[in-house]
């Protein structure tokens, strides 16, 4: 069977461990290279790195703050140099404080989700732009929140950033579609990563409240960003897509 991704390189940021992680494994087996970026993790990085090359994945890791653009620049540089082309750019990367009541937060935890929903997106999307139009186009895959349609209480610092990802999104898909470049979303619920033991008590409870009566894996955002990347969704831009077991749905997005 023909693999998705088949030649395509991909940059995913935020990548050394958690979500970020999955979707290079998942990436990588369905035929990309991939470009693990980390700010400060390069143990981490590394080890994904070295577990995608065991599974015959070209794979490197990149650091760079994505808060930075000079950084930034200098990842794809990189990327150009190693791989020859850029065809898909995974906006995961998120640090900080993310849930607290208004009492509690700071002005800092507000620009720290600001920084990296709004300032690192624009600057990926910035840096790897070029390359993409030369190519003829290239997929852009913002990892933003089931929460967003929810609110919850508490979380209006992350939902700030991720608010911020969802509309720069949008508008880009307007923006960047003549020149080929799609920008989709994709929203995770609660998802197993290495942090969570699905055998617990807290995760089977939560799985057996979903539609689909079980606990996401990561892996299951990495497959989202592999549909968009691919040329399956060569038609598809500005859209939103949850998964999360049928948490949550697109009304109201």
């Amino acid at each position: 069977m023909d693999r998705l991704l088949e030649g395509k390189v991909v940059i995913v940021t935020g990548a050394a461990r958690g979500i970020g992680a999955d979707i290079c494994r998942v990436l990588g087996s369905q035929g990309c290279s991939v470009v693990v970026n980390y700010a400060t993790s390069s143990k981490e990085a590394n080890e994904v790195v070295a577990e995608l090359k065991e599974s015959g994945v070209p794979a490197i890791a990149c650091q760079a703050d994505v808060r930075n653009l000079t950084e930034v620049e200098e990842m794809v540089a990189k990327t150009l140099a190693e791989f020859g082309r850029i065809d898909g750019l995974v906006n995961n990367a998120i640090s900080g404080r993310q849930h607290g009541s208004l009492d509690e937060v700071t002005d800092q935890d507000f620009r720290d989700m600001f920084d990296f929903g709004a300032i690192a997106v624009v600057n990926t999307i910035r840096a790897v732009r070029p390359a993409m139009k030369v190519q003829g186009g290239g997929r852009v895959v913002n990892v933003v929140t089931e929460i967003w349609n929810m609110g919850p209480g508490s979380w209006s610092t992350y939902l700030g950033g991720k608010g911020a990802m969802v509309g720069i999104s949008r508008s880009l898909a307007n923006e960047l579609g003549p020149e080929g470049i799609t920008v989709n979303m994709v929203a995770p619920g609660w998802m197993v990563t290495e942090k969570v033991d699905p055998t617990s008590e807290g995760s089977i409870g939560f799985g057996n409240s979903l539609p689909l009566r079980r606990h996401g894996s990561a892996k299951e955002i990495g497959n989202a960003c592999a549909f968009f990347i691919s040329d399956l969704a060569g038609y598809v831009t500005g859209a939103y897509l949850p998964v999360t077991g049928g948490r949550v749905t697109q009304v109201g997005v």
